[in-house]
């Protein structure tokens, strides 16, 4: 049985999440308040290779942190400092009047700040794939690895086509998302749906810009892709991969959610990537 025990100091709340101490907190940025879960700082003597750079877990739109619990409880138990933003009209963060795609990068940017943090890993899915790549780009001294699930990749031009998968989810899809949900129901009742019209408002128009500035970035990347239910566009891949200057892709036997529906797979090639 686990016993979760939950004090208040200073305005934080530690919370004992498994066998791992937590930190939940708030930034609020331009009337924007972003709640977030930090495993804390690791000992400045640990011989974990690269305890002292935190790994940030950002998760994609209709989610919220809590889809990373699994993942971040093996990157805490191997000695790394993990952090879990809620991005924002997710989870416990507020519902503001806009959600622009570089927004959700900027609000992870300034969690970084608030935390003072310097260099970090940064794994995203989805939306939270986007808005790392943000980070990556404005700021490419501080991202040491990015890891890139299931991003869906903007359109270059005018002249192309907004290609979505209509492939109907396996059993497998179904009973991985059915537990999550069972397990989460606040996840989905948080989840600002109004931010879905802005979305697909996004998706159909090009953003040369974030193209333009793809060889900004300077971490080793990884990006993982989905099978035949996933949300790629295998030609902008190839064009992403081409402007990266260094990009490995991955694809694995699944939908959209690779950490959620093949966690084992997705653990065994992110984890020593990060390292």
């Amino acid at each position: 049985m686990v016993v979760s025990r939950t004090t208040r100091y200073c305005g934080a709340v530690s919370v004992n999440w498994i066998i791992v101490d937590l930190t939940v907190g708030t930034m609020t940025l331009r009337d924007v308040r972003i709640a977030y879960r930090d495993s804390g700082a690791r000992p400045v003597e640990s011989a974990v290779p690269h305890a002292e750079v935190p790994v940030l877990l950002i998760h994609g739109m209709g989610g919220a942190g809590n889809t990373w619990n699994r993942f971040a409880r093996k990157l805490v138990r191997s000695g790394r400092r993990v952090i879990i933003p809620d991005l924002r009209g997710h989870g416990s963060s507020s519902h503001p009047e806009s959600y622009r795609f570089d927004e959700f990068g900027a609000d992870v940017l300034a969690l970084c700040d608030h935390l003072e943090l310097g260099t970090v890993d940064l794994v995203g899915h989805s939306l939270g794939a986007y808005a790392a790549s943000c980070v990556a780009q404005s700021r490419p001294e501080s991202v040491r690895q990015l890891v890139m699930e299931e991003c869906p990749l903007p359109l270059c031009s005018g002249a192309e086509q907004l290609r979505l998968n209509r492939r109907w989810p396996t059993v497998p899809e179904l009973w991985h998302a059915t537990v999550s949900l069972l397990r989460h129901p606040r996840a989905v009742l948080a989840f600002d749906r109004s931010m879905t019209r802005t979305a697909l408002e996004q998706f159909r128009t090009p953003n040369p810009e974030w193209w333009d500035r793809l060889p900004d970035i300077t971490a080793p990347t990884m990006f993982l892709r989905g099978g035949r239910g996933g949300m790629v566009d295998a030609q902008r891949l190839a064009v992403l991969t081409d402007a990266l200057v260094d990009c490995t892709v991955t694809t694995f036997s699944c939908g959209h959610s690779v950490h959620r529906d093949r966690y084992r797979d997705f653990a065994a090639t992110v984890e020593p990537f990060l390292r």
